[in-house]
């Protein structure tokens, strides 16, 4: 049965209107992975430019052992931005006797795609899907089997769209999920050379730009506006003062947009930002941790430290609160 909190039309109207209505506009970044935006981020994850997944991927491959006594057997496995699902099954592979596997996606076509697809790879595995945007409100759903601790699995480096001052927040809550005992396994991209940054948000075929240009299209869909999508284009780079890779969509010429009878005026040269990907050391990302009730336990990365795996336990201080 799939736990429904997936946002309502209104809520998702509020968070845009407010966005394109700041000095600097903005859309949120969640806004990008509807079915269209879910699948080509598929397709970018499988571009050679784009080095997070694979090197997460490698991680995940030649230290599973490692990863899976750190977890334990008997875990309630969830999973923040579930998506394709492809590095869980890495786990699921390896986790013995697991208490149930908990997706969580703001996609409900891949959702349940993915919830049928693992079913069906792992007989007698207790899946559990929950459509929700995993920084609102959401429940876990009631498992049959015995659960010896929460483990939630964040790869992808999706902790990079936040921003330094809202981490500490968002992993406190996984921290109050995950409980006393509980874990957290994150990929955490590491500060790189901008170049390697450049073409991996940027690539040369254009299918990041497909991905961010699609937001304006889920917008008409959704929304009932008329961004004309031929005037923007997207824009893409590193931003080394902030560390952090930056998003836009241009707008190519002066034009009024109407959001669901709200106008909404662009100069030429205007841009919307629609995302950051934050890279860090291993040291700041050490005391973000720390600072939200959590201990980082281990870091495994790449021969080349373009990336990191980490798996984190909940302080025996943190109150669930």
């Amino acid at each position: 049965m799939l736990g429904d909190f997936e946002p309502v039309t209104e809520v998702v109207r509020k968070e845009v209107l407010m966005g394109l209505q700041k000095p600097v506009k903005q859309l949120p970044c969640k806004l990008l992975y509807d079915e269209r935006g879910s699948q080509l981020f598929d397709e970018i994850c499988e571009l050679k430019e784009y080095y997070p997944t694979r090197t997460e991927t490698a991680i995940l491959e030649e230290r599973i052992g490692e990863i899976a006594s750190h977890i334990g057997a008997g875990c309630l496995l969830v999973e923040f931005g579930s998506g394709s699902s492809k590095k869980s099954r890495l786990l699921l592979d390896h986790l013995p006797n697991i208490a149930a596997y908990v997706p969580i996606d703001i996609s409900r076509e891949q959702l349940m795609e993915v919830t049928a697809s693992i079913c069906e790879s792992y007989s007698g595995l207790d899946v559990l899907p929950v459509c929700a945007d995993f920084t609102g409100q959401f429940e876990l759903p009631a498992t049959e089997n015995p659960v010896s601790k929460r483990v939630v699995f964040f790869p992808g480096s999706t902790i990079g769209n936040f921003h330094p001052w809202e981490v500490v927040n968002f992993l406190r809550g996984i921290a109050n999920l995950a409980g006393q005992g509980g874990g957290l396994l994150i990929g955490v991209d590491l500060v790189k050379d901008p170049h390697i940054l450049h073409e991996a948000y940027d690539d040369p075929g254009g299918v990041t730009a497909q991905f961010n240009l699609n937001l304006l299209e889920r917008i008409n869909g959704e929304l009932n506006a008329d961004f004309q999508i031929e005037r923007f284009r997207h824009f893409a780079a590193y931003n080394e003062a902030m560390g952090r890779v930056e998003m836009h969509l241009v707008s190519q010429t002066d034009q009024k947009v109407r959001v669901d009878d709200i106008d909404v005026s662009l100069a030429a040269g205007e841009n919307v930002w629609t995302e950051s990907s934050y890279k860090y050391t291993l040291s700041r990302f050490f005391a973000l941790a720390r600072e939200a009730g959590f201990e980082v336990k281990e870091i495994w990365t790449d021969e080349r430290d373009l990336f990191s795996v980490q798996y984190l336990t909940v302080s025996p201080t943190i109150s669930d609160t």
